[in-house]
């Protein structure tokens, strides 16, 4: 068949179609297929024919057919999907999904309407097969299509609302795909609308939230629409309800739900979600009953909460309304349905719930039911820890079944690792049923897994274990790794300062219990554990404080009162080893009080009874004038109020505590410390010399009980040692027994240097020497710091004479204090001072001078005495070294104690002396009368006693009494020098008795015979004192040849200067003291003697007094009285003053000194001068001075301390008198002219002979006449002119007269004053009177040079009076006078800037120099046109801030 054929075939199929003549459309088909198999129209055609004559299959293949020939042809794929869409058709729609597909793809490029009618089709098809994702994929495109096409936005809000209705009727079978797409498709929707808002919008967003509530994990986008639906509908509540269930679901109760429950309330109170929400709230406010209240009511109008019942049952079991509570588990139960996602949760809880308050209503049934529950929840959820928790808890806490119970707890910590509480528990378990290891196992598992500052109950449980087991270190790392999970764990912390207690880190330990107690306050045992270590630390006022602390909480807390009583016995022991007598037996009353409250409430435990013992025991070494202790009344077993008792009382009532304890508890300590407490009973008795029967009953009983502590313990050292002390007393003296008992001690205990010690006592005590000596030796050895073997070797060395002995007593005092190693030291101190024949001996100086043996010895012996109050050559001994010290009251009450105690003694020559020592001690606090009377009341035979009375009477004034003593001391005189010192004493007296030949007669009687020191220091004083210089000269010379080396020093010193002063050897003086100071640098008198000096004989060198002073007062500080006013005048002459510095200066040292010693009248003076001095400082600095009004107030004082003191009346007179000017002058130049010239009239009155006073008020008089500005009148000057005739010596006089003169222009007359000042202070030698006329000379001849007046006579008196100056001191003030001088004549020349160059940039210039030369030196370069050193000139004056020159800059340069 030709291919027309086949066409016309085809055509003739196609119209046979047409006319429904599918047999012969078949019959064309299959003719063109024989020639052509491959004719894809003829499969077509096939296919479409078959469909109509009902042959689906045959169709189906043929449309198959020709799909394989052309895959991309429309016909075959429209006739398939027609077959598929046939009613007739069935399980084909997986097969029309897919030519739909394919259709899909080919309408795509060409007829989009064909494309979208397809498309329909398919979501129409898929939702019939509810394939969800595939409608919302294809759905999605369409909507894509649409949006390309440019569709109306209606259409599309349509298309999105379609999607939506295809998904939202099976959302529970959407896969998270489909259910965002179908979230998606509700926002696009919302999105679309066109009302809005609007009702169909408003119903929109409705589903939209009801649709979120159905996806658990979008809870953040459910609550984002429901708040904006509220946004957009304020008083609709439905987004509202929707949120409340939602917290209430999630369980969570943040302030966010907290807010939304109280806005739907406030929108519908009748809301059952907001009451339900309201009804959580007062559950978590612990307002239960409130709670339930409201829960009911919520689920009364609310069925879609089933959280809502949990926390009803919740609410009930919190009022133990139990069997409610299961009623609304089971509630919550069957709301809940199948538990799957957030509802598993909800029913596992709700079922622990139900099981929790089955098993508190505790009867068989309730526990079968809570035991079912329990499994019900474990089987929903075998990974739910909590479950098995509960479980465990059952079978722990009502089954019993421990091991049960541990297997339950054991799984639930396997479920979860984080529960605290089973695996708390488990371990709790392991440990009661001795299961160690599996204890261990899950701790180290947790613990090993754990981060930083996590499982704080592991690393606690397993810290806990160590310490129980002994293992404190590890238990220290533990709890520390605990509390870094929870630092303010208070019983965490005090577990740890147990685990620090047992490791012996005291102070860590503490530090544990402090902190928590300072988290919980109420933990009593934290605080007295804390107090307990203050205890061993020794810090027992700090323990006392927390004990205290306690009883404040718990009044009878028996071991706090235990603590406070240990505390004070600690204290008391510790005052008694620091020979504090007084304070111990304070403490010891103190103890008594707190044992006895102690044993008040436990009278059965025997360590208090022996507390009290060992209390009252410790008085023993009290002496018993001291001791009276008030004891409670019940110890005594008397009435309650308290009752004194003596040394002896308290030591019986110690034993009979002991034997209290005894009753309690037969301990060998307890026999030991009563046999010791006997012993000490008879040493007492013995003391006081009572009765040798009583005496010897003691010892006897106290034998006996150290016997029965030995047979209890044969191998206690301590035992045997006091065994041994008590054989070898001299009452018993059983020498073999205590030697017995002190080798059976060493045996004992190898390293026993106490009864090494007793056993070498033992043999000093019978004689035997070496044996002490070694028995020492060893002590010695097992413990070099152990005193009572050093007082052995002592008491040895002394027996035997050697050179040592002062040596190893001193030793004793060194290593600590024991009553005889003090007195024996200061016995042998005070004999080597008594022999002064060996001064200058290499043992003296090692002995008593370098190793300071006399403080040392008396302050043991002040604490011997105070211990032994009744020995008299002890207090005659500290009376001694107390005068040694200069303590002239403490020698006093010594001597007169020693005379007291030996005064009804049959020993008058000891009486006799210590009256004598008593007498002297008495006049050298000059109690003359006293001293008398005490030298009197006695026979005086012996040189030093008739001495001692006549000195009182010297002192006394009684000279005649005085001359008489001397003489009869003369007359039993034995030694030459003795004999010497007594004639110069009767030499002063007779210059008291103005009898001078006499005195000086007698002294030269010394010098000729064999001068002293004495006599020659006394006749140089005479000659110094009569202006005598050739006496003072030549005995100073004698004084000089026999006195050298460091003894007299200062004396020398001052008695030289005073000589050389008289002399009118200034320079003299100043050398003397230097040499002196260069020889003896370390002697501070002599710093402060040149420092007092220099402003008197070397005032050019200020600024080194000051220094010497500084160094007074850094080698010695309690010179400050005098060094400090030295360092002021000597400042206040250097010109020192606050502002150079603003510590160190004249008036912080004299406000120091006047601290220092307020009644001394000179500092006054000195600060008055200060207080000027600043104030005169601050006007130049044109600042108002801040010290003004003290004149008078400081006049007042120095009147008011001169008349307290005793200084010479002339040194008083010149003081005030000078005081009083220095006042005047003050208020003058303050502007008080008024004040002034009333003061000074009034000191006219008192004394109208005063020229000063005189000078002072024409001052000030003519100073208000000059005020005026008018010429004074002939008469007034004349009238000046011989007031300052009358002061003629005075160069300031004569100087403020030519100041006048030159105010009056009269300069001839004003030259001629400053010339007669010049010449008086020439002649006083006055520098600073020189220094200073010079320059005022100077300066007035410059102003008449300045004034341009044609006069030679003036420039040449510049010169000469400025080189004059400059030869006197390097004078800046000079060095500018001749600078100006030059300027003045020769502006312009080159020798006027050097000059004037050579005072500005010389470094240390006073500024106000500085800045005048500046001032010139700017004129004179801008005169030279010098730009640059113009500009190094006015860098310098900001450099120094000189705003006078910078302000003439500015207007030279701006003139130029």
């Amino acid at each position: 068949m030709s291919n027309k054929e086949v066409k016309a075939a085809l055509k003739s199929a196609r119209d046979a179609i047409r006319n429904k003549e599918y047999k012969e459309a078949l019959k064309h088909c299959k003719a063109v297929l024989k020639q052509e198999k491959n004719n894809y129209n003829a499969w077509v055609f096939i296919g479409l024919a078959a469909a109509e004559l009902e042959q689906p299959d045959q169709a189906k293949g043929a449309y198959k057919k020709a799909i394989e020939l052309e895959p991309n042809q429309l016909l075959a794929w429209q006739g398939l999907a027609n077959l598929y869409e046939k009613p007739n058709q069935i399980d084909v729609k997986g097969d029309l999904a897919d030519v739909y597909q394919k259709l899909l793809e080919l309408y795509e490029s060409g007829d989009k309407q064909k494309w979208c009618d397809v498309c329909n089709k398919l979501v129409e098809l898929y939702h019939q097969e509810k394939k969800y994702l595939e409608v919302a994929e294809t759905l999605q495109k369409l909507i894509k299509m649409k949006q390309e096409e440019g569709a109306e936005k209606a259409e599309l809000h349509q298309l999105w609302k379609k999607m939506i209705h295809l998904l939202k009727d099976s959302t529970r079978n959407q896969d998270n795909k489909t259910g965002q797409l179908l979230l998606s498709a509700f926002e696009h929707a919302l999105l679309s609308a066109d009302t809005v808002p609007g009702d169909d919008h408003q119903n929109l967003y409705k589903d939209f939230i009801q649709c979120l509530s159905k996806f658990p994990h979008e809870a953040a986008r459910l609550e984002k629409a429901c708040h904006d639906m509220v946004a957009l509908y304020p008083t609709v509540s439905y987004p509202l309800e929707v949120l409340c269930l939602h917290f209430v679901q999630s369980g969570t109760l943040s302030e966010e739900a907290l807010d939304c429950f109280s806005r739907l309330l406030e929108m519908d109170a009748n809301s059952g979600p907001g009451i339900i929400g309201f009804g959580i709230k007062c559950l978590k406010e612990n307002k239960y009953k409130e709670a339930v209240k409201n829960l009911t009511e919520g689920l009364q109008k609310t069925n879609q909460c089933p959280a809502a019942w949990h926390y009803l049952a919740e609410a009930q079991m919190k009022i133990h309304e139990h069997r409610n509570a299961v009623l609304s588990c089971n509630k919550a139960l069957e709301a809940l349905g199948t538990p799957e996602g957030p509802n598993l949760r909800w029913k596992n809880l709700a079922l622990q719930l139900k099981a929790e308050t089955l098993i508190k209503i505790a009867d068989a049934d309730a526990a079968e039911e809570a035991i079912k529950a329990l499994e019900l929840a474990a089987k929903l959820d075998s990974y739910l820890g909590s479950a098995f928790c509960y479980l465990g808890n059952y079978y722990r806490d009502i089954a019993g079944d421990k091991s049960r119970a541990r297997g339950c707890y054991k799984k639930a910590f396997e479920l979860d690792e984080m529960d605290e509480e089973s695996g708390t528990a488990a371990v709790s378990l392991s440990v009661e049923l001795g299961d160690m290891d599996t204890a261990l196992s899950i701790l180290n598992e947790v613990t090993e897994k754990a981060r930083p500052g996590t499982a704080k109950w592991a690393w606690l449980h397993r810290g806990l274990y160590y310490l129980r087991t002994g293992q404190p270190s590890q238990a220290v790392a533990d709890l520390q790794a605990a509390l870094r999970a929870d630092p303010k764990d208070s019983n965490c912390w005090e577990s740890l300062g147990e685990a620090y207690l047992n490791r012996g880190s005291y102070s860590t330990a503490l530090k544990s219990f402090r902190k928590a107690s300072e988290l919980n306050p109420g933990l009593v045992y934290s605080i007295y554990r804390a107090a307990a270590l203050e205890q061993i630390l020794g810090k027992y006022e700090n323990a006392i404080a927390t004990y205290q602390q306690i009883l404040k909480k718990t009044e009878n807390y028996v071991p706090a009162l235990k603590g406070l009583g240990e505390c004070y016995l600690m204290l008391a022991r510790s005052a008694l080893d620091n020979y504090l007598d007084r304070k111990a037996v304070d403490y010891i009353e103190q103890a008594l009080a707190y044992f006895t409250r102690a044993v008040k409430h436990r009278p059965d435990v025997s360590c208090l009874w022996k507390l009290l013992g060992d209390t009252c025991t410790s008085v023993h070494v009290i002496s018993p004038t001291k001791v009276n202790v008030q004891v409670p009344g019940s110890l005594l077993s008397k009435s309650a109020t308290k009752q004194i008792l003596k040394k002896n009382e308290l030591l019986i009532l110690g034993g009979r505590c002991y034997g209290r304890a005894l009753k309690l508890m037969s301990l060998p300590s307890i026999w030991c410390d009563l046999g010791i407490n006997y012993y000490r009973q008879a040493e007492h008795l013995t003391a006081v010399g009572a009765n040798m029967n009583e005496i010897s009953e003691l010892l006897e009983k106290s034998l006996q009980c150290l016997k029965k502590a030995v047979r209890l313990d044969s191998k206690n050292h301590l035992y045997w040692n006091a065994l041994g002390v008590v054989a070898c007393c001299s009452a018993i003296g059983n020498y073999a027994l205590a030697q017995h008992s002190f080798i059976k001690s060493v045996q004992a205990e190898q390293i026993n240097v106490v009864a090494w010690t007793n056993l070498g006592v033992l043999y000093l005590a019978t004689g035997n020497i070496e044996q002490a000596h070694e028995a020492f030796k060893i002590a010695q050895s097992l413990d070099p710091s152990y005193l009572l073997c050093w007082i052995g070797q002592a008491l040895i060395a002394e027996t035997v004479g050697s050179y040592d002995t002062m040596d190893l007593f001193r030793h004793t005092t060194e290593l600590s204090m024991h009553t005889e190693g003090a007195k024996g030291y200061a016995h042998w101190v005070c004999s080597t001072l008594q022999d002064k024949t060996n001064r200058n001996t290499e043992l003296y100086l090692y002995n008593i001078v370098q190793m300071n043996a006399i403080p040392a010895a008396q302050v043991v012996l002040s604490k011997y005495t105070e211990r032994n109050p009744d020995d008299a050559s002890a207090f005659t001994m500290f009376g001694f070294l107390n005068e040694y010290l200069h303590l002239k009251q403490q020698a006093a009450y010594a001597y007169e104690r020693a005379a007291s105690l030996l005064k009804n003694s049959e020993d008058t020559e000891k009486y006799n002396t210590a009256m004598q020592n008593y007498g002297r001690s008495l006049c050298a606090l000059g109690l003359c009368d006293e001293a008398i009377e005490v030298y009197t009341s006695i026979p005086l035979t012996e040189f030093d006693g008739i001495v001692g009375l006549a000195l009182a009477y010297f002192k006394k004034g009684l000279l005649e009494e005085s001359i008489k003593a001397y003489e009869k001391a003369l007359s039993v005189a034995e030694s030459e020098k003795d004999k010497a010192h007594i004639l110069t004493a009767l030499a002063i007296i007779e210059y008291k008795l103005n009898k001078v030949d006499a005195a000086k007669t007698l002294l030269f009687k010394c010098s000729l015979k064999e001068p002293s020191t004495e006599s020659l220091k006394a006749l140089c004083t005479l000659g110094l004192v009569k202006q005598d210089a050739t006496l003072a000269t030549a005995a100073l010379k004698e004084l000089l040849k026999h006195e050298k080396g460091d003894d007299g020093i200062y004396e020398r010193c001052l008695i030289a200067s005073a000589v050389y002063a008289l002399q009118g050897r200034n320079t003299a003086i100043q050398r003397e003291v230097s040499k002196a100071i260069h020889s003896y640098p370390g002697n501070p008198a002599l710093w402060s003697l040149l420092s007092r000096l220099v402003p008197l004989y070397a005032s050019k060198k200020p600024k080194g007094g000051a220094v010497a002073g500084s160094v007074a007062h850094t080698l010695d500080v309690n010179r400050g009285k005098e060094v400090l006013l030295n360092i002021a005048v000597n400042q206040l002459v250097a010109g020192y003053h606050m502002l150079e510095d603003k510590k160190n200066n004249p008036l912080k040292n004299i406000q120091k000194a006047i601290h220092v010693c307020p009644d001394n009248p000179a500092a006054w003076a000195v600060l008055m001068a200060a207080c000027h001095a600043e104030n005169t400082v601050v006007c130049l600095n044109n600042t108002e001075p801040k010290r003004t009004g003290l004149e008078m107030t400081l006049v007042s004082t120095v009147s008011a301390k001169t008349g307290e003191s005793n200084l010479p009346h002339n040194y008083v007179r010149t003081l005030e008198d000078w005081c009083l000017c220095q006042a005047i002058t003050s208020l003058e130049e303050t502007g008080k002219l008024s004040e002034a010239e009333a003061l000074c009239k009034k000191g006219l009155k008192s004394c109208p002979e005063h020229p000063a006073l005189f000078l002072l008020l024409r001052q000030v008089q003519c100073k208000q006449l000059l005020q005026s500005h008018k010429e004074l009148p002939d008469n007034i000057l004349e009238e000046l002119h011989k007031t300052v005739m009358s002061s003629s010596s005075s160069a300031a006089a004569w100087q403020w007269l030519a100041k006048i003169y030159q105010s009056q222009r009269m300069m001839t007359g004003a030259e001629m004053c400053y010339r007669k000042s010049l010449q008086l202070a020439s002649q006083q030698g006055s520098w600073n009177g020189k220094l200073s006329s010079l320059l005022r000379l100077a300066m007035l001849a410059l102003e008449i040079c300045m004034a341009n007046i044609s006069n030679e006579h003036w420039p040449s008196l510049v010169q000469e009076a400025t080189t004059e100056a400059l030869k006197l001191s390097p004078c800046p003030l000079a060095a500018l006078l001749q600078a100006l001088l030059q300027y003045n004549r020769k502006m312009g020349a080159r020798e006027t800037r050097r000059m004037l160059e050579r005072v500005v940039y010389q470094p240390e210039n006073p500024k106000t120099v500085v800045s005048v030369a500046r001032w010139y030196l700017l004129q004179h370069l801008y005169a030279k046109d010098d730009c640059e050193l113009i500009d190094v000139l006015i860098e310098n004056a900001k450099a120094n801030g000189d705003v006078r020159a910078l302000e003439l800059n500015e207007k030279l340069s701006a003139s130029a």
